[in-house]
């Protein structure tokens, strides 16, 4: 377990946990839900608390954050927006907040599984 910032991190790790992240992470999103929801029973207070497993979260980070840095290129030589592939919540914040420190701007599209992140230099349409 670990803290950073006002995120309390817990990271599962060894053996075979394969099925505890499950396809594109659903399973570890849904146990990562049950915990927060677990500590708000339990202390009456809202948990950010992030739950990882294997290195998943830090891998899909990882993954973002290259995407990000790929097209805030990619608009930076030629001006033309980028839209990246669908993202969950966290790999769309990874790229926003990535993006900002770039000085370009970021707004999220679409609904669902379909959501994902626009890069550009004008003003965003629909920010997340």
């Amino acid at each position: 377990m670990d803290v950073d910032g006002d995120r309390a991190s817990v990271a599962i790790v060894g053996g075979n946990n394969s099925h505890l992240v499950g396809k594109d992470g659903e399973a570890l999103d849904a146990l990562q839900e049950l915990t927060r929801l677990a500590v708000y029973r339990e202390t009456g207070q809202r948990s950010r608390l992030m739950l990882d497993i294997d290195g998943y979260r830090i891998g899909r980070r990882t993954a973002a954050t290259d995407a990000a840095r790929g097209a805030i290129e990619s608009v930076q030589s030629n001006g033309v927006p980028v839209e990246l592939a669908p993202m969950n919540a966290f790999e769309r914040k990874v790229v926003h907040d990535v993006v900002a420190e770039s000085g370009l701007v970021s707004g999220s599209k679409g609904e669902g599984v379909n959501r994902h992140v626009v890069i550009s230099q004008g003003s965003a349409d629909d920010s997340e």
